[in-house]
């Protein structure tokens, strides 16, 4: 049987990751509903989030020894229908795929069940070197696991 994790691929259906956002004024248009380009930073937000819950910082501590960072390359979002000021959206994050270095999150926001948008967004692992120099680099084995989710045995 072909192990989907072997290939980076990881086809899970429930999100690996739940957040709630409430739509802020800043985040409408002039007919009062979100933005499209709102839906970014509110998926941004969402990955921090996650990383942070399974103990990976975003930036490296100016006193740690650790210095990887996620700088992204691409993002895609997909409107389908309206969310207003003060809705609250339900943010799920899935890990599509985790390749040698990169790693493809896909994004769905919903509003009381409504389909609102999905996105996705690909992040490169990199070393932070001196000057702000960022190198591609391998995921470490130990994130890979911290990344791919609870293993089902």
């Amino acid at each position: 049987m072909n192990d989907p994790a072997s290939d980076g691929a990881l086809n899970q259906r429930a999100p690996l990751y739940q957040t709630q956002r409430r739509v802020e004024f800043r985040d409408t248009d002039a007919a009062g509903i979100v933005h499209f380009s709102a839906f970014f930073p509110m998926m941004e937000a969402a990955e921090h989030e996650f990383l942070r819950s399974v103990g990976i910082p975003v930036m490296p501590h100016h006193e740690s020894e650790e210095r990887l960072t996620w700088p992204r390359v691409a993002a895609s979002c997909d409107f389908h229908g309206p969310a207003r000021f003060e809705d609250i959206l339900q943010i799920d994050l899935h890990v599509d795929r985790i390749g040698q270095s990169s790693i493809s999150y896909r994004f769905e926001l919903t509003c009381e069940g409504r389909r609102i948008a999905t996105g996705k967004i690909t992040a490169v692992c990199c070393d932070l070197q001196a000057g702000g120099k960022l190198v591609k680099t391998n995921v470490p084995d130990d994130l890979r696991q911290r990344l791919s989710g609870p293993q089902n045995d």
